[in-house]
């Protein structure tokens, strides 16, 4: 498995080895500290590879240093230990994967995860053009949703190349039982939305939307350190619409937190915002019992059941969102029994057992085909 960030992956990777396969993970070493190969308690080898300065790198900055991943790969997998299917996650793990799996012969599938902006009028290389190569190299495309598979055709990978299967979550992590953050009026409702700081993620159509649920607070997780919020741009800009919205007293910008505390917010909240396309977050959301509002369209209208788990209102538009919201925080019958079924849906459908069961299948057909060729 190569990833570049891991992330996802790890998880896939523990849930598989807990199946009974030998799974190694392979990620561009970032800390000079870390050492060459981590076995983590699941048993999965996690091997740090040295290619580029060994320091944090933007993921959109990986692609001058995956030549030298690639080569690293193809040497370890010819001299030592080698797969019999190498599944990448992310476009740039993926263009190495492929160069080094064609040494060996071995079998590739690539999961995007997200997938870049399509411009069908661009010169010259761009990811989307990457993205469309890898997706007719590789021998498998995992999709986690039907939206993505449209996206892919959209591009040019050929649909027969292509399987749907969820992401996961953990669901032993993420569970209703434990701590919850403090609220400081534990009367006012709580409305939470997770993500990055950036336009995509709808965070101002949710500040709008509070001027439609009086006696209810928001509040955002994501984007940089708290200590670094006061100078971050994207900070700033939601401020400045809380302030024009006259939400301000209601709005609440924690920055990032731990990925351990995380359970702990959502256990904190009513109600979910999910952002456009944050299938994450939502399952994460749902896995705790909280009920999820989201937009009407892309990957949450196959994780999110309207009507049985949440609700789903239309893009870009505040005054349904604030109405959905509303008649949420003020019907507690409806919220718990949408909480009970999201409950169970994240349990149910979403487990990482289930998830890497589905993926063991597919290594097992191309494993199959290959040794046929």
């Amino acid at each position: 498995m190569i990833s570049e960030p891991a992330g996802r992956a790890d998880e896939l990777a523990a849930a598989l080895a807990e199946l009974g396969h030998d799974v190694r993970v392979y990620i561009r070493r970032a800390d000079p500290d870390s050492a060459e190969v981590v076995v983590t308690p699941a048993g999965v080898h996690v091997v740090n590879v040295v290619a580029g300065p060994i320091r944090p790198i933007p993921s959109d900055l990986l692609l001058p240093h995956m030549g030298e991943f690639a080569r690293v790969l193809g040497e370890q997998w010819r001299d030592g230990w080698s797969p019999d299917v190498a599944h990448a996650h992310f476009w740039t793990s993926g263009l190495a994967a492929v160069t080094a799996a064609k040494q060996i012969g071995v079998p590739v599938v690539q999961s995007f995860h997200e997938l870049g902006e399509f411009d069908g009028a661009a010169r010259g290389p761009s990811r989307s053009g990457y993205e469309r190569a890898l997706g007719r190299a590789v021998d498998r495309v995992v999709a986690q949703t039907q939206d993505e598979v449209g996206e892919l055709v959209r591009i040019g990978v050929p649909r027969a190349r292509l399987t749907v299967i969820p992401s996961g979550v953990d669901s032993e992590r993420f569970t209703p039982e434990g701590p919850a953050a403090p609220r400081e009026d534990p009367e006012l409702p709580r409305i939470l939305s997770v993500g990055k700081l950036v336009e995509r993620k709808g965070f101002g159509d949710v500040i709008q939307a509070m001027r439609y649920v009086p006696g209810a607070e928001v509040v955002v997780v994501g984007g940089p350190p708290p200590e670094q919020l006061p100078a971050d741009p994207g900070a700033g800009l939601l401020r400045s619409m809380a302030e024009q919205f006259r939400v301000a007293d209601r709005f609440r910008l924690v920055g990032s937190v731990p990925q351990r505390e995380l359970p702990s917010w959502y256990r904190s909240a009513d109600v979910l915002v999910a952002a456009p396309g944050d299938e994450r977050s939502a399952l994460e959301a749902m896995a705790c019992g909280l009920p999820v509002v989201g937009t009407a369209g892309g990957t949450l209208t196959e994780t999110v059941v309207d009507g049985l788990t949440g609700d789903l209102v239309p893009a870009r538009d505040p005054r349904a969102l604030g109405g959905a919201l509303r008649r949420l925080i003020n019907d507690r019958v409806r919220r718990f029994a949408y909480a009970t079924a999201a409950l169970d849906r994240a349990r149910q459908a979403y487990s990482w057992k289930r998830v890497a069961a589905q993926i063991g299948s597919v290594y097992a057909g191309l494993r199959r085909s290959n040794a046929t060729v």
